[in-house]
């Protein structure tokens, strides 16, 4: 069978076109699994896009056809028959050795150390109050945090690189375990003077955000809940829904707050921004709460560290 790996490079004495790496297989594998690229795209955290030139650069590697396309969905050629059980094999085969590597990780990490990956933008007081509750427990306890995207976050929780991911999407995996940590009702940045005209009884409304730009944030980050953000746009008749970025770059605070000043942008915001604001930018709340940002922890369900169960804990009670 065509060589694989996980890396660029393909095995001496091999060519390009039959090197087939690791990502490649298990995407092939959620697609036959799921019935569909969408579906499988959701599974994987990746959009749909990226999951199609995945699979077409895995076919053109091979040279066959793999998947039959329909209106409805995907079904497996002949070639895609042959490929899948082999493909399962060498999935178990490296997880199988990537679980035993970060197993050894883990029981290796320096006692009293719990590695959190934070996205932006959290409440001010979530994560400093766990803390607190830990020190106070586990004296001993050194608290190390990661600012890192929400997708970024579990790939670096499966490589076990983090004992608890901070994100916006809840992931559907037996493997991990899951509380609501925070529920923020979301509003909106304007310029004051357009904030003034709009607002009603302390609340402006989404649709009336219609004729400003949105300054949004990389889907890449957290697609689950950027899809969420954009089909609520979209329900109330945000055209600049529809224009989404192409560089799928990240926004600082500074550009997007400039944005919103020149009075040509909004920006959706939680109650603790977590900066004092410019003069000639206001936070308004979102009349009816169309847009509520969740942030769940996560871990791995497997996880017995007692310092960690003290910070889940205290994450979830702030949730409730």
């Amino acid at each position: 069978m065509t060589p694989i790996s996980r890396a660029g490079t393909p095995p001496a004495g091999t060519d390009d076109t039959g090197h087939v790496e690791i990502r490649e297989l298990r995407a092939f594998v959620a697609v036959v699994e799921e019935g569909a690229l969408s579906a499988a795209a959701r599974r994987l955290h990746l959009s749909q896009s990226a999951l199609s030139q995945t699979m077409q650069s895995l076919e053109r590697q091979l040279g066959v056809d793999l998947l039959v396309r329909t209106h409805t969905g995907v079904r497996t050629t002949e070639a895609g028959d042959l490929l899948l059980p082999e493909a399962r094999s060498l999935l178990a085969q490296h997880d199988a050795a990537v679980r035993a590597v970060t197993g050894s990780a883990r029981a290796a990490r320096l006692a009293g150390t719990l590695r959190v990956g934070v996205p932006l933008e959290l409440p001010p007081e979530l994560l400093p109050t766990a803390v607190a509750e830990v020190a106070a427990a586990f004296p001993d306890t050194r608290v190390e945090v990661r600012h890192q995207p929400s997708a970024a976050q579990l790939r670096a929780l499966a490589a076990g690189e983090l004992d608890v991911a901070l994100v916006r999407e809840r992931p559907a995996d037996p493997a991990l375990a899951t509380v609501l940590a925070a529920e923020e009702p979301m509003g909106v940045l304007v310029s004051a003077a357009r904030g003034e005209q709009l607002v009603d009884a302390g609340c402006v409304r989404l649709e009336q955000m219609d004729a400003l730009d949105w300054i949004g944030f990389p889907r890449s980050d957290s697609p689950h809940w950027f899809d969420q953000v954009v089909a609520t746009m979209r329900a109330h008749g945000i055209r600049a829904a529809d224009r989404e970025r192409g560089d799928d770059l990240p926004v600082t605070s500074e550009v997007k707050l400039a944005a919103v000043r020149a009075g040509r942008a909004f920006a959706l915001a939680a109650p603790g921004w977590g900066q004092p604001l410019p003069d000639g930018v206001g936070w308004y709340p979102l009349a009816d709460r169309p847009v509520v940002r969740r942030t769940w922890a996560v871990w791995s369900a497997d996880a017995r560290q007692r310092d960690l169960g003290v910070l889940v804990a205290a994450l979830d009670r702030r949730g409730r």
